[in-house]
């Protein structure tokens, strides 16, 4: 099984939509320009994956407020993590990226983009934290609260393509931990993932693009980031989200490039993510702060599940992507082969 070649998204068409203007974004493969009050100084080049448009929204004008902000601008492209990593490691200029999944930052440390030590940091590069849940419609009227009611007939749902988005494979793995019950046994966690997927029938490329999918009234039920679930009810959309007592901790890399023309601006930009500051600005956008202090001032909005797995206790992302989500050979891969699943949008 390949990839199709319409899941690599055109490095040249993202590097021209970087440069987009003001209030122009596309979620999938456009960005924003954001220009500090007097227009001068350096232009960081950000790079991320699709959701977290809502936070940075939030935390560059609240950097270019500090000292070390005055008079930084930012060139912003959002869309499906691999894809943004693929287009970075291709050529499209980048000072700064986030990302849905470790592997993405390590392809552009592989490439000598990135300094191998990007996650010595004392969040291990992780700049922001959330939960995979399920977003339903309001009133929940398929009575979905666990994975295993994912399996109903009749019940449709959306995840994104697990080949081009760093979401639909947090998706995956979130039951896939559940009902291996953390990698011990792997044929349950795996016999589940085939089920689910005859119940898949829309796989978008982002995880944005599978939201607006979901609140364009397709199916029953989208996986999700806990973040993207909050955002969406604060918009005043007819959904509500529900978080298996079981589920897995989304963990999203932050990376300075060694390339970056503005290094110093660039580790300002860092520092001021993973601050006590930067990072209530995270928990107020919906993501769960990686600083424990910080995160306690949020433990009412962001409860903790019943038991909260990681990809660490998984194996981590180096064994999960070869053994899962590799094409051709992973087992994932291979379920999508044998299901009929679609590869595209």
């Amino acid at each position: 099984m390949r990839i199709p070649p319409r899941l690599l998204a055109p490095t040249a068409l993202l590097a021209t939509a970087v440069l987009a203007g003001c209030g122009g974004a596309s979620d999938s493969v456009g960005g924003d320009e954001v220009a500090a009050s007097d227009g001068s100084g350096a232009k960081l080049s950000l790079v991320a994956y699709a959701v977290p448009k809502v936070g940075f929204d939030k935390q560059v004008p609240a950097f270019q407020g500090t000292e070390a902000g005055k008079g930084v601008t930012f060139a912003q492209s959002y869309g499906a993590s691999g894809d943004q990593s693929r287009a970075v490691e291709q050529g499209q200029p980048a000072d700064l990226v986030n990302f849905s999944l470790e592997p993405d930052v390590t392809r552009l440390v592989d490439s000598g983009q990135v300094d191998p030590s990007w996650n010595e940091n004392a969040h291990k590069g992780i700049v922001s934290s959330s939960v995979v849940t399920i977003v339903v419609r309001r009133g929940n009227p398929k009575g979905i609260r666990d994975w295993d009611d994912l399996l109903k007939p009749g019940v449709e749902v959306v995840t994104p393509n697990v080949f081009s988005s760093g979401s639909a494979k947090w998706n995956l793995l979130a039951p896939y931990a559940d009902k291996s019950d953390g990698g011990k046994d792997k044929a349950a966690g795996l016999q589940y993932v085939g089920d689910l997927l005859k119940n898949i029938k829309t796989q978008p490329k982002s995880g944005r693009e599978a939201t607006q999918t979901f609140l364009q009234g397709k199916a029953d039920a989208l996986l999700s980031y806990e973040n993207e679930a909050l955002n969406i009810e604060g918009q005043g959309e007819d959904v509500q989200h529900v978080t298996p007592p079981k589920t897995l901790r989304i963990e999203n890399p932050f990376a300075i490039l060694k390339t970056s023309e503005h290094p110093k601006e660039a580790k300002a930009f860092s520092d001021f993510l993973f601050s006590a500051e930067g990072q209530r600005i995270w928990g107020e956008a919906g993501f769960r702060p990686v600083d424990p202090e910080v995160a306690k001032e949020f433990a009412d909005k962001y409860p903790a599940p019943e038991r909260l797995f990681t990809v660490a206790e998984l194996g981590g992302w180096k064994a999960l992507n070869a053994t899962l989500f590799e094409p051709d050979t992973g087992e994932i891969a291979k379920l999508y082969e044998a299901s009929g699943a679609a590869t595209g949008d």
